[in-house]
């Protein structure tokens, strides 16, 4: 058995996976819509910036974080973006899992108990 075949094997399942065919599709959406575009670019950016000072050990102030929770409710409201980031939550939920699968199938090596 090859783990790099296995590994494109999964790759390519992914590809093919209605969650990403979902962020395919809503993201032609968005990028048809102009305003909704320039909104989720805002968010994302300022999603990022959060996410690198966070990183760096600038934990960001609670206002802060309710300010981009409620940005995150307005878009929410736009049905392309909740679409969006519904798919991008089913994703990153499946690839969660196959983590911890790979995770837990080493865990002997560790002193885990295997799975």
């Amino acid at each position: 058995m090859n783990i790099y075949d296995k590994a494109n094997d999964l790759a390519k399942a992914l590809r093919e996976s209605t969650e990403v065919e979902e962020i395919t599709s809503a993201m032609k959406l968005i990028e048809s819509d102009p305003e909704a575009k320039a909104m989720l670019d805002n968010f994302r950016n300022q999603q990022m910036e959060l996410q690198q000072r966070m990183m760096s050990g600038d934990m960001p102030a609670p206002d802060e974080m309710e300010k981009m929770e409620k940005l995150f409710e307005v878009l929410s409201l736009n049905l392309n973006i909740r679409r969006l980031f519904d798919a991008e939550r089913r994703l990153s939920v499946i690839i969660e899992d196959v983590n911890k699968i790979i995770a837990d199938s080493l865990a002997h090596l560790y002193g885990g108990a295997e799975a």
